[in-house]
């Protein structure tokens, strides 16, 4: 999916506001006991636009993401703003750490790229078993009300000097399932622009669900919070926050 993707997803991702992401995980995280210093795993950390602002807040990051490109850049922006961050290259479903963690962050959607009931499952099941008793697992997903309702069948578009990008939509309701077709237009040095076609699913996966397959997976005291608010989720919040803790005993 990312192959060619890597290289202009920070400029598509130029409007998201990292820092207010970083300070709303702090709060998010110190709400779960998760205190500084604690070491932490991001899956789909993509570019590291959060590992690295987390970092700097005092948590003991490490980086995990299925694309080889974007762990390379985000080692590069590591490496540029001297930061040391371990980056794996894993299946955040398939998660296996060489110790038990503190927390598990899934970050910017990367529980919607799963498009399969049974992959969120796993990814569950995989977060509980490595996390250490008492850990937090964090995670943010674009509501089935935004998927539906905002991208739904719509068509966004961005005209900036050197980027550029045409977004249709096609939202199936049966799956429940947001087809996205990018057409990328990213300005080079010498003046002449490249064209990246770019196609992405994500699934409209309901807090119910999400809450249900906690549960099953061993967590407890689950809890969802709308819009970048520490205040429970709303039925047209367009994003949700979801916290679970694995029990001490």
């Amino acid at each position: 999916m990312y192959q060619s993707f890597a290289g202009v997803y920070d400029a598509l991702m130029a409007q998201v506001d990292y820092a207010a992401w970083a300070a709303h995980y702090d709060a998010l995280m110190q709400h779960c006991g998760v205190k500084k210093g604690a070491k932490c795993v991001e899956c789909a950390c993509g570019t590291g636009s959060l590992t690295l602002p987390l970092k700097k807040r005092g948590y003991q990051m490490t980086g995990v993401d299925l694309s080889e490109e974007m762990i390379a850049r985000a080692m590069e922006r590591a490496r540029k703003e001297g930061l040391l961050i371990p980056f794996i290259r894993q299946d955040m479903c398939l998660l296996q750490l060489p110790r038990k963690t503190e927390c598990i962050l899934a970050t910017c959607d990367g529980v919607n790229y799963l498009t399969k009931p049974e992959k969120v499952q796993q990814f569950f099941v995989a977060a509980f078993a490595a996390l250490k008793p008492g850990g937090a697992l964090i995670f943010d997903v674009s509501s089935a009300y935004k998927l539906e309702n905002t991208l739904g069948n719509n068509t966004l578009t961005c005209d900036e000097e050197d980027f550029a990008y045409i977004w249709h939509n096609r939202f199936d309701g049966e799956k429940a399932l947001v087809h996205m077709a990018l057409s990328i237009f990213h300005k080079r040095p010498d003046g002449a622009f490249d064209r990246i076609e770019e196609t992405q699913t994500q699934r409209a996966h309901t807090l119910e669900e999400l809450t249900l397959g906690l549960h099953k997976a061993g967590f407890e005291n689950v809890q969802a919070f709308g819009n970048m608010r520490m205040t429970q989720a709303r039925q047209n919040d367009e994003r949700l926050h979801i916290c679970a803790l694995k029990p001490l005993a």
